[in-house]
């Protein structure tokens, strides 16, 4: 017989067990906050950097994306995830509350949903009585919703695990714009900030099981048109004389 430890062992790279949903949701959140806050600061100071060689400017540009970057990433996050989780809740609740009223039209029913699945009638009934005796809701939820209570996140906490990547991601290219030299802070700029991405990309694909090469080139490509588009564009004001 094998058990779950053993199917663990046998298969390490699949999540047999824990909440994957939430740890998708934290890594997503994780991963989009770092790269968005790597890609937009970078693109706010090498784009005032193409237009002025003020220190001055250019650290003043990026620390007010940097929060103001950082705010709008919770804000985003908060709505987002509070909408989910009440929809999540509102569910839960409700099929709660008809697990109460008539249990025994519920248990016919996530019978019915195991013969849709494939099982014959008898062995669905059975899995269905043994779930039910063991976490009727759970069960329902699972099968009808394909949910669990696990998965209802906290606003707060996915706000500030946005903001925090957000912040992470935006220090490296605001330091590596304001610690060089002037002569070469631009390069080092897009040195940096494109040797982040492609970390960023690989871990995020890594954990997530997706493919590494595609996400490092995909988010690598990206930071690297974003970048040559701003600074073009300071470039162009500079010589225009309106920067």
């Amino acid at each position: 017989m094998t058990t779950s430890t053993d199917t663990t062992a046998t298969h390490p790279d699949e999540p047999h067990g824990g909440n994957l949903a939430g740890r998708l949701n934290w890594l997503r959140a994780g991963v989009l906050g770092a790269n968005d806050g790597i890609v937009s600061v970078a693109a706010i100071v090498v784009g005032v950097a193409g237009a002025s060689t003020s220190t001055g400017a250019i650290a003043t540009a990026g620390a007010a994306g940097l929060v103001g970057g950082a705010i709008s990433m919770a804000l985003g996050e908060y709505v987002s995830v509070s909408s989910q989780s009440d929809s999540q809740r509102a569910l839960i609740e409700k099929e709660r509350q008809e697990l109460a009223q008539d249990p025994a039209e519920e248990l016919d029913e996530l019978t019915q949903l195991y013969v849709a699945q494939g099982l014959s009638r008898d062995t669905a009934a059975t899995v269905a009585r043994e779930l039910t005796a063991k976490d009727a809701l759970r069960a329902h939820l699972s099968v009808e919703l394909g949910i669990s209570e696990d998965d209802v996140v906290s606003p707060w906490r996915a706000a500030f695990a946005s903001a925090a990547a957000f912040t992470i991601g935006a220090i490296l290219p605001l330091l590596a714009m304001l610690l060089p030299p002037e002569s070469i802070r631009v390069p080092v700029t897009f040195a940096a900030v494109l040797v982040a991405l492609a970390l960023t990309g690989a871990v995020g694909a890594r954990i997530g099981g997706g493919s590494t090469t595609r996400a490092t080139v995909r988010v690598v490509v990206g930071g690297a048109v974003a970048l040559a588009a701003t600074y073009g564009i300071g470039l162009l004001l500079h010589t225009g004389g309106i920067a």
